[in-house]
């Protein structure tokens, strides 16, 4: 089944001017956010649960369920999360660069069935260009009085602001996002007490949501709740963006329905390992994924209920793709270097044992392992993610720490050949291979 495409549609149909206000009113624009404001907000989460839209920031909840949690206090603010910081990820970017009005537009929908008057866009620190785009196009929509008071010629009040962040990938956890907007420290809250959707920014309810969630949100009411969720056959509503990237023919972004299968999506669509090389592993879902190999999961269907029972997760639409050339260990030396280095140092765990790991894994590449490392590897993780397991059991307060486990338990079930072969060998295997290939 030949995919529709939704929120890449635009920027297809239209690559020289897909993120001008022109474009964007001249194909549909903004009469979606307008009908919003006639609409109650019982009726606009009731159509956005009914399309089955799943957030697609990476937890994959239900945008619907999450909206119906919202607390009764009032003010009540929208943050949309463009904090896109997870390693392998760069779907958001797309969408800003190239259709930013979509994403505002789904932006006030979200807001007026939020019943918030404030929205915060917060941008990874590195995204210059995407900011500035988003920033022109919040300023465009002012102009046409999208934004500010009387919206659309109503009486409903929203004003937008574009955040930049620092560059902190913890800052892509919600809580943590929402400390940084307040000014303080990018670091995880407790939940319970601090679910946004009832202490969020300035412990107001909160509605924290993805830059695609949110740029799905217009076609949603244009096509129907249920015309949107029979977009595709997968019990997964709608498309989805996937970021593919590694060792294919043809890495990018694109926009697909679940339901294919990891084959059909590395070697039909990403075209294959290039140079004759052998399919060795991928990430399924970002940094934080556990790993997938082809003799298992090669023919999995790619639907979050699969995933999931897989052991692992679909998260923020990533995919890494790596060959035989890969050394395996290097490979979890640089994500685990990179959880280290971006953990916040507030929970023990995690400051300590990602660190530890980090050490150990650096040691075993530099030729100074012992047989006993993957063995004490283990033990440390243990101490992180108690029980090992998918989903983690955590000892921290965010998935940061957790997350850093992944590729050591990619090494404990698929690769400890490899890791005992850089003991016996007194370095790494596959240096020959790499200045080769």
């Amino acid at each position: 089944m030949k995919t529709p495409l939704v929120v890449t549609r635009r920027m297809t149909e239209h690559p020289a001017d897909s993120h001008t206000i022109e474009r964007y009113e001249a194909t549909g624009g903004y009469s979606q956010a307008k009908r919003a404001l006639g609409m109650t907000r019982e009726q606009l989460v009731e159509e956005v649960k009914t399309s089955g839209l799943l957030g697609r920031g990476g937890a994959a909840f239900s945008t619907g369920l999450k909206w119906s949690f919202l607390a009764e206090e009032r003010p009540s603010y929208v943050v949309i999360n463009a904090d896109e910081s997870e390693p392998g990820t760069f779907k958001d970017r797309q969408l800003m660069e190239r259709d930013p009005h979509q994403m505002v537009e789904g932006t006030i929908i979200t807001a007026v069935a939020n019943q918030a008057h404030l929205a915060f866009i917060y941008v990874r620190g590195e995204y210059a260009k995407p900011a500035r785009r988003v920033q022109k196009a919040i300023e465009e929509a002012y102009a046409k009085g999208y934004l500010g008071s009387g919206i659309f010629g109503s009486d409903y009040e929203l004003d937008m602001v574009v955040h930049l962040g620092a560059g902190a990938y913890i800052c892509g956890e919600e809580t943590a996002l929402i400390n940084s907007l307040e000014g303080v420290r990018g670091e995880p809250r407790l939940k319970p007490p601090y679910f946004p959707a009832a202490k969020g920014l300035y412990m107001k309810p909160t509605i924290v949501n993805n830059v695609e969630t949110v740029s799905n949100l217009p076609h949603i009411l244009a096509m129907g709740a249920e015309g949107y969720a029979t977009l595709t056959p997968s019990e997964d509503s709608g498309t989805f963006l996937m970021s593919l990237s590694g060792h294919v023919a043809r890495p990018g972004n694109y926009e697909l329905h679940h339901g294919i299968t990891w084959r059909e999506l590395i070697y039909e669509t990403g075209g294959g390992i290039p140079d004759g090389r052998e399919l060795k592993a991928w990430i399924p879902g970002g940094a934080s994924a556990p790993w997938f190999v082809p003799d298992r999961h090669l023919d999995l269907e790619i639907t979050k209920e699969a995933t999931n029972a897989a052991g692992s997760m679909l998260g923020s639409g990533a995919i890494i793709v790596v060959d035989d050339t890969t050394c395996m260990v290097r490979a979890t030396e640089r994500i685990v270097r990179f959880f280290a280095h971006e953990s916040c140092g507030q929970c023990t765990p995690c400051r300590e044992g990602t660190t530890w790991l980090e050490q150990v894994l650096r040691r075993i590449e530099d030729g100074m392992g012992r047989p006993v490392d993957l063995a004490l590897m283990l033990d440390v993780s243990d101490g992180i993610s108690v029980g090992l397991d998918w989903p983690p059991k955590m000892t921290t307060i965010c998935p940061l720490g957790p997350s850093a486990i992944s590729p050591i338990l990619a090494l404990r079930d698929y690769f400890s050949d490899e890791v005992q072969e850089h003991v016996r060998l007194g370095g790494c295997p596959f240096r020959e291979v790499r200045a080769h290939a």
